[in-house]
């Protein structure tokens, strides 16, 4: 009885344990609308898996900005990002003013995002640096003010 209960809790904890992957599917409905949803579709339904790719900056870094912003702080970020949302509620505690622009909102975002190259958001601007990510101890070095 005891190896039956330490296997079912071992069972239990390593299902619950998996990471947990959510699929998108995409099909066209019987009026040939392109639907996307996280349920699979109808066995009668033809549908493919799409993948999806985060442009999140997790490991932040510091380069060059060509453009140069005259110290002033200038981020790209996507309401969806949580590294966004991280770095403005700290410029937001320490009363750092900075300028934002939602590379998926703001047409001047997205075309200066597009121009810097960006890869992911936050895209962070200051001087002649750039930071690709948000870490505070990065920006703290970048921006001493």
């Amino acid at each position: 009885m005891k190896n039956t209960c330490s296997l079912l809790i071992t069972l239990f904890l390593l299902v619950i344990t998996q990471p947990s992957i959510a699929e998108i599917y995409k099909y066209t409905d019987k009026d040939g609308n392109v639907r996307f949803t996280d349920k699979k579709p109808p066995q009668n339904v033809r549908a493919e898996t799409v993948k999806l790719k985060i442009n999140t900056v997790k490991n932040p870094s510091i380069s060059n900005n060509p453009l140069g912003t005259n110290n002033k702080i200038v981020m790209y970020s996507a309401t969806w990002c949580g590294v966004c949302k991280k770095a403005k509620k700290y410029f937001n505690e320490k009363g750092i003013p900075f300028t934002e622009y939602d590379i998926e909102k703001s047409v001047k975002g997205r075309k200066d995002f597009k121009r810097l190259s960006g890869k992911g958001v936050p895209l962070i601007l200051i001087g002649n640096k750039r930071m690709s990510g948000f870490s505070r101890s990065f920006f703290d070095k970048m921006f001493p003010g």
